[in-house]
């Protein structure tokens, strides 16, 4: 077998892996689309529920650091 076919092999495996994965990724982000719908239907904010969620992927540092800041502008804002 020459090096080509050896590259065009392995690139044709990579190729196939991401296929795969993006297709699990897809069915993941339908999954979590269903949980969000029931969580809607059972009466709860949903844009809310995915601040949270994202708040929840920060470091407490910089939550803290990005209340912080959100607080001084709403209070130049005159919102706070």
């Amino acid at each position: 077998m020459s090096e080509g076919n050896i590259a065009a092999d392995q690139l044709r495996l990579f190729i196939e892996r991401i296929e795969r994965l993006e297709e699990e990724k897809k069915g993941i982000a339908d999954d979590i689309r269903d949980v969000y719908s029931e969580a809607k239907s059972q009466g709860y904010d949903v844009k809310i529920m995915r601040q949270i969620v994202r708040l929840r992927k920060m470091e407490t540092h910089d939550r803290q650091e990005m209340e912080a800041i959100l607080e001084t502008y709403k209070s130049a804002l005159g919102l706070a």
